[in-house]
């Protein structure tokens, strides 16, 4: 079985699927349509029906595992690029609903995405429900149901299609590790601000204003 970052490969049993998925648990994968034949149109359609977030992968419905304090983290996070990019008008940024296609077959909806102008002719607004953009800088928050291999994989991908930029922000540890390419990262923490590189050059934010609504963990007590 050959199984690429981005090529549709089959299975013989979904262990094996949720396996090349990163591991993810299988409450996650949508039956219907079922894996290995979903398209972008299930994606939009499941969207426009029942508002599920979902990406495509491996011509598979995986919904997204969003919760409330991460949508609240993303949101400002999503706030603090849009004010940037007001004064410094080169791109757009978007938030969890707005998917790519970054590879054939392939669909991601980072939980914050920086796009730059260079991909987009004239500026024009695209009216594709899944453009054929990739994020420039992608920001995912991790929720409960991701796993390291899911993540893994992501980073791989978005690298692949051309994001020069990654932030994974971990609300229970309060840390942002900062990808420069799918392996290579640096990991900052409250008392440290991001800044945007050559991405978005000028662009800083304290980490401590990322989870400003986010109470920190109690510690756990030990048992005696």
């Amino acid at each position: 079985m050959a199984a690429g970052v981005n090529g549709a490969v089959r299975f013989l049993h979904f262990d094996e699927l949720l396996r090349n998925l990163g591991g993810i648990p299988p409450s996650r994968v949508r039956l219907t349509p079922a894996p290995g034949t979903a398209t972008i149109r299930d994606v939009v359609r499941l969207w426009k029906s029942e508002g599920r977030m979902c990406e495509l992968v491996e011509k598979t419905l995986v919904e997204k595992p969003m919760a409330f304090d991460e949508s609240n983290i993303a949101g400002i996070m999503l706030t603090w690029l849009n004010v940037f990019l007001t004064n410094h008008p080169i791109g757009m940024a978007v938030g969890e609903q707005g998917m790519m296609k970054l590879l054939p077959g392939l669909v991601r909806a980072p939980d914050v995405s920086f796009v730059s102008w260079s991909q987009i002719p004239d500026r024009a607004a695209t009216r594709t429900a899944v453009p054929d953009f990739y994020p420039d800088l992608a920001i995912e928050v991790l929720s409960k149901g991701n796993t390291r291999g899911e993540m893994v994989r992501k980073r791989k991908e978005y690298f692949l299609a051309g994001t020069q930029l990654v932030w994974e922000v971990n609300p229970l540890r309060r840390t942002v590790d900062v990808y420069t390419a799918p392996d290579a990262f640096t990991t900052l923490t409250e008392s440290d601000t991001l800044n945007g590189g050559d991405v978005l050059p000028g662009f800083t934010l304290p980490v401590r204003a990322i989870f400003v609504n986010i109470p920190p963990t109690a510690p756990k007590r030990k048992k005696r």
